[in-house]
């Protein structure tokens, strides 16, 4: 397949989406109350998910009227955190299946850890809820595409929380993107380095009879419980697979915003645990560089450094100047280093913002319209495919191929 028929097809897929008739069925009326479940309770549960919600509750009539985790600290953590911003106290589960089966839940949002984001997904698609979920959206390719097929078959709608496109700032850099004024962009880049291993951060005292251990795990566990696996499940390759998909997923999505691409044609990815090495025997990496080459004819890098936080940046390369964004919420355009400088880009330039809706107000407006979301389904399957290659490449030390025709991966 050339590029041209790569592009063609992969643009295909990410098309808009015409919504089903379940879909326009589900319209709410103004006066409607959306009411919302939160699945996993964890940080980003509660004080992203429900925080992110609570200040439009009035304006877009919304409440929480269920939680669910496998936690018991974590479950009562949320009902605390909803009763207090809700002035009432939610269900509580321990299974998001429990949340599925209540009639008058019309949305949920996902906040697991990652290998339970698909099939959670997945599951509130089969029960008809809308749904925001996190990123990555999927562990392994199977998985992903049983998800978004799922999605696409009962016509519910989906937020992926790649948030960072939804920035004013983000939504400028694609305007600056599509002006041209860069010229012919060959590169784009970020490192993303910290001095610790963030899943260090999350590592809890956690008692066993406080766990539903298999809940966990959606089955059979696949280790014995430990405090450390469960509280910092961001450390263990059966639960996580590191910077890339986590931190990366981010990266790779606004790439894909701002640039227009959609998937990959091919990935290598290379790291290790270099620096910290101690008896929690975490397996995820805390170094590695990935590299994916994009149809467009651009290359994208991603690394990540967990030893040393010197030296984060983020920068798209163009024949006649650079778009800077280190800083994503004030980026910036020069002329340095362009080889073919016309002169067009003079001295350091700030990115217009371009004003659109919080990454969870547009969600919760979605919900009523049914308009597309920032983020919607498509944006979630194409940067896991991209960081699911990366993963594959690290794992079997090859280079790792995409067919958008089989949805399918290749070993080089």
């Amino acid at each position: 397949m050339n590029r041209r028929e790569f592009i063609k097809t992969t643009a295909a897929a990410g098309a808009a989406v015409t919504f089903s008739a379940l879909s326009y069925s589900r319209v709410l009326g103004a006066n409607d109350r959306i009411r919302i479940a939160q699945i996993g309770c964890g940080d980003r549960g509660v004080t992203a998910h429900l925080a992110g919600i609570q200040p439009f509750a009035q304006s877009e009539n919304i409440e929480v009227i269920a939680v669910s985790d496998p936690w018991r600290q974590a479950r009562e953590r949320a009902v605390a955190a909803v009763k207090e911003s809700w002035g009432r106290e939610p269900a509580a589960f321990v299974s998001h299946r429990e949340i599925l089966a209540l009639k008058d839940v019309d949305a949920v949002m996902i906040a697991s850890p990652d290998h339970l984001h698909s099939r959670q997904l997945k599951d509130a698609a089969k029960a008809g809820k809308d749904a925001y979920c996190e990123k990555p959206m999927a562990k392994n390719l199977k998985e992903l595409l049983q998800a978004y097929d799922e999605v696409k078959r009962s016509g519910i709608l989906v937020q992926i929380g790649t948030q960072l496109r939804s920035l004013p700032t983000a939504v400028g850099c694609k305007a600056v993107y599509e002006s041209g004024i860069l010229g012919k962009v060959s590169r784009i880049e970020q490192c993303r380095n910290a001095n610790k291993p963030y899943w260090y951060h999350y590592i809890r005292p956690v008692a066993k009879e406080d766990v539903d251990w298999n809940e966990f795990w959606l089955g059979k566990p696949k280790v014995k419980f430990d405090p450390v696996r469960y509280s910092a499940w961001y450390g263990y390759r059966e639960t996580c697979d590191g910077p890339v998909p986590q931190w990366g997923s981010h990266f790779i999505d606004t790439v894909h915003y701002i640039t227009g691409a959609t998937v990959p044609i091919s990935c290598v990815c290379h790291g290790g645990t270099f620096t910290w090495k101690d008896e929690n025997r975490f397996t995820t990496p805390d170094h590695v560089q990935a590299l994916w080459i994009y149809p467009q004819d651009f290359m994208v890098s991603y690394s990540s450094n967990l030893g040393n936080e010197y030296g984060n940046s983020y920068k798209i390369y163009g024949d006649q100047g650079v778009l800077k964004l280190d800083n994503l919420r004030a980026p910036v355009y020069t002329a340095e280093g362009g080889s073919k400088n016309k002169g067009v880009i003079k001295g350091v330039n700030e990115v217009a913002p371009i004003d659109q809706p919080d990454h969870f107000l547009n969600w919760l407006q979605c919900l009523r319209s049914r308009k597309q979301p920032h983020a919607p389904i498509e944006a979630g399957f194409q940067h896991s495919i991209a960081c699911l290659m990366a993963v594959e490449s690290f794992y079997s030390g090859r280079r790792i191929s995409y067919d958008p025709h089989k949805r399918s991966f290749t070993k080089e």
